[in-house]
């Protein structure tokens, strides 16, 4: 949830610069919170060139950053930070600005405090997840697999695992073998489009993910796995063993582990029903 921040419940797309110390924000994101436009993109572009007429420098100067677009796919977005927000935000009419103005100063404040005390982004997790209606088990679960997954992380970074596209290979190495499906076809599959996956997993998906990348670490480190092979035909054993667990587990109680279900809100998922599958 480090990427997605909730105001009211609506999802604004974010990015701290550890760099400049600094949040960005997707300015489509705000002005859709602020505006409730059905397409602030053409929203944002129409504002965007009449500021820039009236000699704006606080939109001249903003930047882009890929993030995770609509269809899931990473593409270039408008992003300001909180000092150019605040002057976008007085040239949008909207009875939100001011609560909107002391979310964005709360946000800024949080993140101080999670550079002081880590521990306090987890608490806020758990609050996101609390607000969204998860169950306490399903959260308590949830956490417990993030943690799994930093120590494996954290043993990829040791052992020469330095791009992302490398993390997201090993990932979906893990993955394929103990579901059957790639990271994509398992979210196809739950109809998700920029979600999180692991953020619409069941309990029991949750608890075999975790599984197969705590196999996966611990087989890594008793081969004292080096490098991108290794460290792939350690994922695929780790995937392994999750995936020979889940098939007991499914002969036992006649029902598959890996499941289409997920926690798109009902607007959302008529949504997409209504679209034949795409928003």
């Amino acid at each position: 949830m480090s990427n997605i921040k909730l105001f009211e419940s609506k999802q604004v797309r974010t990015h701290w610069d550890a760099k400049d110390e600094k949040w960005y924000f997707a300015i489509a994101d705000v002005i859709f919170v602020l505006t409730d436009s059905p397409n602030p993109q053409v929203y944002w572009r129409v504002m965007k060139k009449r500021l820039k007429d009236e000699g704006n420098e606080s939109v001249t100067n903003c930047n882009a950053l890929k993030m995770v677009a609509a269809d899931g796919k990473m593409r270039m977005t408008d992003v300001a930070d909180t000092e150019q927000l605040l002057r976008i935000i007085q040239s949008i009419p909207s009875p939100k600005a001011e609560p909107f103005k002391q979310w964005l100063a709360k946000v800024g404040y949080e993140r101080m405090q999670e550079i002081a005390d880590p521990e306090q982004s987890l608490d806020r997790a758990r609050e996101n997840w609390q607000k969204l209606g998860r169950s306490e088990k399903w959260i308590q679960q949830r956490m417990t697999g993030r943690e799994t997954r930093n120590k494996l992380t954290d043993y990829w970074k040791e052992s020469g695992i330095e791009k992302k596209d490398e993390f997201a290979f090993l990932t979906n190495i893990i993955h394929q073998e103990w579901t059957g499906l790639t990271v994509k076809k398992h979210k196809d599959l739950k109809e998700l489009k920029s979600q999180n996956l692991r953020d619409h997993m069941s309990e029991a998906e949750l608890i075999f993910t975790a599984l197969a990348e705590l196999s996966t670490r611990q087989i890594a480190e008793s081969e004292e796995a080096t490098g991108l092979q290794e460290n792939a035909d350690a994922s695929k054993k780790g995937g392994s063993v999750a995936k020979n667990a889940r098939k007991e587990l499914e002969s036992q109680t006649g029902k598959s582990v890996v499941t289409g279900e997920n926690f798109l809100p009902p607007a959302q998922k008529m949504k997409i029903i209504k679209s034949g599958g795409e928003e």
